[in-house]
């Protein structure tokens, strides 16, 4: 079983700064890619920015140019700085990761974290 932890988020103001990590642990054979959703309040889970193991990095347009993707695969461990924060940023933000695992080596399969909230007030 492959297990995300997250972890850095909080309370922040507006236009201030907060960084997420996420490390991947348990029977870990290969990670593909690792990524960053988040879902606001009363709407749906939605992408903040992924990236691959060859370092492809895709952002969605509400984050570019303040957030910022980053991976350690050594260490199976994702980052998301997060800068000029806006209310509009308050959301559940959950890890995901695609990968395989020592007990099924041939699939793919799809991992998620419990979530950490990040809100920004105004």
């Amino acid at each position: 079983q492959v297990q995300l932890v997250e972890s850095g988020g909080g309370l922040v103001q507006a236009g201030g700064s907060l960084r997420l990590s996420c490390a991947a642990s348990g029977s870990i054979f290969s990670i593909n890619v690792m990524g960053w959703y988040r879902q606001l309040p009363g709407k749906q889970r939605e992408l903040v920015a992924e990236i691959t193991s060859g370092g492809s990095i895709n952002y969605a347009d509400s984050v570019k140019g303040r957030f910022t993707i980053s991976r350690d695969n050594a260490k199976n461990t994702v980052y998301l700085q997060m800068n000029s924060l806006k209310p509009e940023d308050t959301a559940v933000y959950y890890c995901r990761t695609e990968g395989r695992s020592l007990t099924a080596i041939f699939q793919v399969n799809e991992y998620w974290g419990q979530g950490t909230q990040v809100t920004v007030s105004s």
